[in-house]
């Protein structure tokens, strides 16, 4: 019973504050340059997780080669300098609740990328949930019709990113199968960072220069809470569960995040989004039941 307390609690706050990201990274976005808010937000979320990655080593008696050290590199890449920072951009170029539902897809493009590296088969359901999905993301953006706020560029920075995550997700998993969940996502997500601290080096763009008093709390919350507390809830969910029970927290967040938006932001929902959101949902209900089962 406790481990089902546990559970309940692990996705009900991963759902919470992964709702939230979009709404902070617009706040935060708004004074910091998106290079360097995603490589200090990855950077400190890394750090955060570390502590349980080290215990994961300890207790499973893990050794990373170098092999496996440079994978995660490399998984770090496609997560943080790709992903996660052209979502970044994306999100400033966009409504907060568009880009929330649009990068909520990312576990139907984990399915197309399961198909294509792992060879995995796709359900006929699957294959439903991915045309569904594509539908509803039509109709959260309105493409015939764009709302205010919303930016060609920004749509499709951010299913560029969602792209990006699901192929994340795949090539994490191999690393997870190897080393531990806890294990990959420290590793991957500081060494993601440190690679884009160099980027920003190299052209220029500041690492640490630029947050001061006027901005630290929303680059705090954004780092701490929805990067490294977000997704350890979601870690906790999964451990005392399952993978499919975890990923129940992006079935929640599509519903949420535009809510905040309109609370927060004071962003407009529309029919067209209304029905977005519906759409994306039975999607995501779709793929989670195929993968339950």
């Amino acid at each position: 019973m406790k481990d089902r307390y546990k559970v309940y609690i692990g996705v009900i706050m991963a759902a919470f504050l992964f709702g939230t990201m979009e709404i902070a990274l617009k706040i935060a976005g708004s004074s910091i340059d998106s290079f360097q808010l995603t490589a200090v937000r990855f950077f400190i979320g890394g750090l955060l997780l570390l502590p349980f990655a080290i215990k994961e080593m300890r207790d499973n008696d893990i050794r990373l080669d170098i092999k496996q050290f440079l994978y995660l590199g490399l998984v770090g890449i496609i997560c943080i300098p790709v992903s996660m920072l052209i979502f970044q951009i994306g999100v400033l170029k966009s409504n907060a609740a568009t880009a929330s539902v649009l990068i909520s897809m990312n576990t139907l493009f984990t399915l197309i990328f399961a198909r294509i590296i792992d060879n995995e088969k796709i359900s006929r359901n699957k294959i439903i949930a991915i045309f569904v999905g594509i539908i509803g993301a039509l109709f959260m953006i309105k493409p015939w019709d764009m709302q205010e706020g919303n930016t060609v560029l920004g749509v499709v920075l951010v299913l560029i990113g969602a792209a990006a995550f699901g192929l994340y997700t795949v090539m994490g998993k191999k690393a997870t199968d190897q080393v531990g969940i806890f294990v990959q996502t420290s590793f991957s997500f500081i060494e993601g960072s440190i690679v884009l601290a160099v980027i920003n080096l190299i052209i220029g763009k500041p690492i640490i220069a630029g947050i001061n008093m006027d901005n630290i709390l929303p680059v705090l919350y954004v780092s701490v809470f929805v990067t490294g507390l977000g997704y350890l809830f979601y870690f906790i969910a999964i451990k005392y569960s399952n993978a499919v029970t975890g990923s129940v927290t992006f079935f929640i967040k599509p519903a949420i995040a535009p809510i905040l938006a309109v609370l927060i932001l004071h962003e407009s929902i529309y029919w067209n989004s209304i029905v977005g959101i519906i759409l994306v949902l039975i999607a995501s209900f779709v793929n989670l039941r195929e993968n339950k089962k």
